[in-house]
């Protein structure tokens, strides 16, 4: 008989800004940001919950945000600062588990499963480690305790910020019902728009189709969607499983006309890379590349040897493979690829 597992899902409210408050209490009662400045085409990493009532969001852009909210406080990053109430976390989930995937500075998942601690209650273990972070770091966190990680993960977010939900075995095809669609891993905008247009919203919407049609229209995301949208995810807690990557990318509401336009994109998918690669302590760049897809939905990837890519490198990298299309692009990647060790000796790169 399986064994079910006791999967917690630790997420920081608002990261970067609860930092800043806790060291400045001056800036809880305004609107804050982190971010870069919009005359250099800055996205906002992350922002309070009284920023948040005016509209501003992670990754929208600093100039939008300013609009939004004419007295935003706009603070550049302090990573230094971050990555150090980072260690404090990852120490506290130490006490609780071996057993823990960090998904960024301030999130990550944790198997509970038969451990002793809090009589073996996973809700229990939530919420002592949420009391011990709030107590030793200052700052607040949600969590979500389920079954698996995609259930966590969802359940996190149920009862932000510093809060925390349940998600028993027995609750999941329930609450898998009710769920809207896109609050399923890896739907973004548009696939929720295109999910909304053929008439999907809720994952009981989504359980009526067969595999096969959803293959047809998603490819092979179509799979993940298939179990998804039943609550199923076959993925274990995996402390020492490196990335192979790091990429961020954008599909556009209109297709961008010609290189111009996609150069023009550029300097935020960037922006928006370096903010994530900041995140991803001891991973080395071996790789740059860049991804494109064209209107007609055909793709192509340029890549070049680089240990710390530059936008001059993404640059150059688009220019290359601009013309391999020919065509206006429906979506653009910037990432880089890692050296299989963490300690592998560096390529310098070619330009």
């Amino acid at each position: 008989m399986a064994v079910t597992r006791k999967i917690i899902h630790i997420d920081c409210d608002c990261f970067y800004a609860s930092v800043e408050m806790r060291d400045n209490p001056a800036l809880r009662e305004v609107p804050l940001a982190i971010g870069g400045a919009a005359d250099r085409r800055g996205v906002i990493a992350t922002c309070n919950y009284v920023a948040r009532k005016y509209g501003v969001r992670s990754a929208m852009s600093t100039f939008r945000a300013q609009q939004l909210c004419p007295t935003l406080v706009l603070l550049p990053a302090d990573f230094a600062r971050y990555r150090e109430a980072s260690q404090h976390i990852r120490r506290i989930f130490a006490d609780f588990t071996s057993m823990i995937e960090p998904l960024s500075l301030d999130e990550a998942y944790l198997d509970v499963t038969g451990l002793p601690h809090c009589q073996g209650s996973a809700t229990r273990m939530a919420e002592a480690i949420r009391a011990r972070i709030e107590a030793e770091v200052g700052i607040t966190a949600s969590a979500g305790i389920a079954p698996n990680k995609l259930l966590a993960k969802i359940a996190s977010d149920w009862n932000k910020p510093n809060g925390q939900f349940l998600i028993r075995p027995e609750d999941v095809e329930a609450f898998m019902l009710a769920l809207p669609a896109a609050r399923l891993w890896g739907v973004g905008k548009v696939t929720a728009e295109k999910l909304k247009r053929l008439g999907v919203e809720s994952c009981a919407d989504l359980q009526r189709w067969p595999l096969s049609r959803l293959v047809q229209e998603f490819g092979r995301f179509g799979e993940q969607l298939y179990e998804q949208c039943r609550g199923l995810d076959h993925r274990v807690v995996a402390p020492d499983e490196r990335r192979k990557s790091l990429s961020v990318e954008n599909t556009y509401a209109q297709d961008l006309p010609d290189l111009a336009a996609c150069l023009a994109e550029l300097p935020e998918l960037y922006e928006d890379w370096q903010r994530r690669m900041s995140r991803a302590e001891g991973y080395v760049p071996h790789k740059a590349f860049v991804k494109i897809k064209y209107a007609d939905f055909s793709q192509t990837t340029m890549e070049c040897l680089s240990f710390a890519p530059t936008l001059d490198t993404f640059s150059r990298l688009l220019h290359e493979a601009f013309p391999r299309g020919q065509q206006a692009v429906r979506l653009l990647g910037v990432g880089v690829r890692f050296h299989d060790e963490p300690d592998a000796p560096l390529q310098m790169s070619l330009w």
